[in-house]
């Protein structure tokens, strides 16, 4: 029923049958009518939109932008974020990845210049993956990993003199460093061997731990290496000052091929099924996060992120009191690119939405190589 329905119809239900009092009839409030048909409008339309809940009405809870904002439990900022950076052992290395748009591999005398004007726009930590491109500098024990002149703790000294407030993340991980690729030291069989990988993991984590690093973040996955790191900090009396942040949750699968790319560590034979999680291993990961909760990990980390959201809800219920981390990988990151390109979705919005469903999840820190567009997003 129309609105100018109900007030004729309103009119006619209040006319006078008496012809004496036509005149009195002519002079009825008109604005009177169409109070009362507003009233009976809106009685109707209740009665036809709520099935006896009021709380069933939530679109004004919403109707204007920062009201739509305010939903969120977590709402992106510029300090949830932190950038991967590629340092290479060449100094004056600045070459564009291929497979992962906008990104870079740079050596140490690029990198000052090159984080100037993100510092300037309110980029407030990164991680360092090393690069080695020396033909000599991978072997079977990854032995370029703590270099005190390699990549990443020459970038670690640099960063911390170039730029002090910068919270600065060192991944530890021995697959760029070793000649096989793999994330650890190999049995003659080509098995990983657990407890000489463990041992040096956790050295060279102590390696950029006294370099500078704020925060080390082993990604290597190996069995007990969070309680070895955490002991080594402790005896090494640095523990107070140093996060460790685990990869508690990294599953394996298709996702790492341009970081691969970036870095050099794809491995020469066989993959990372029997160290890395599989993919429908939900169970396995919740035992990994409360296995690192209990070695002393600070952050929690679930890699990768779009498409472990159910990840990341578990690492916050069982890590409650814990940062929950979320590496939103190149593979997610180059999807995203392509498919923007293609003219599937707009860029920024799909970034933003990948990202927020991240937060919602219950990260409340996301490495992300959207960094520097969402710095200048965040601004507007």
């Amino acid at each position: 029923m129309s609105f100018s329905t109900l007030v004729n119809d309103l009119t006619y239900r209040d006319r006078p049958s008496s012809t004496n009092t036509v005149s009195t009839a002519n002079h009825t409030d008109t604005r009177s009518q169409i109070s009362r048909a507003r009233s009976y409008a809106s009685t109707a339309a209740t009665s036809v939109s709520i099935a006896g809940d009021i709380s069933s009405q939530l679109h004004g809870g919403y109707s204007h932008p920062l009201a739509r904002a305010w939903q969120a439990e977590r709402q992106l900022t510029k300090s949830m974020l932190i950038y991967p950076l590629f340092i290479t052992d060449n100094p004056d290395e600045f070459e564009s990845i291929a497979s992962l748009p906008g990104q870079k591999r740079m050596g140490i005398n690029k990198l000052v210049a090159f984080l100037q004007p993100l510092v300037a726009k309110g980029l407030k930590s990164v991680i360092l993956f090393g690069v080695p491109l020396a033909p000599t500098a991978k072997d079977a024990l990854g032995t370029a990993a703590d270099d005190p002149q390699g990549p990443v703790i020459s970038a670690i000294r640099l960063l911390r003199r170039s730029y002090p407030r910068m919270f600065i993340v060192a991944d530890v991980c021995l697959c760029e460093y070793t000649s096989h690729g793999h994330c650890g030291i190999l049995h003659d069989d080509g098995s990983l061997n657990n407890s000489l990988s463990v041992d040096r993991i956790s050295d060279v984590a102590m390696a950029y731990a006294e370099a500078g690093a704020h925060c080390v973040a082993p990604s290597d996955m190996n069995d007990g290496r969070i309680r070895a790191i955490k002991l080594k900090l402790i005896e090494a009396g640095i523990a107070h000052r140093v996060v460790l942040m685990s990869y508690s949750a990294k599953f394996s699968g298709c996702l790492y091929g341009p970081f691969r790319d970036a870095a050099g560590s794809c491995p020469s034979f066989g993959d990372r099924r029997c160290y890395q999680l599989p993919p429908g291993g939900r169970g396995l990961a919740r035992r990994a996060i409360q296995r690192d909760i209990n070695e002393g990990a600070d952050i929690l980390m679930v890699k990768p992120a779009t498409q472990y959201l159910d990840i990341i809800s578990d690492a916050k219920e069982i890590g409650k009191d814990m940062p929950v981390a979320a590496y939103h990988v190149s593979g997610e990151y180059a999807m995203i690119h392509a498919a923007a390109k293609a003219g599937v979705f707009d860029l920024k919005a799909m970034a933003f939405e990948a990202t927020e469903g991240i937060l919602r999840a219950g990260a409340s820190i996301v490495v992300s190589y959207f960094t520097p567009e969402f710095l200048d997003w965040l601004e507007t």
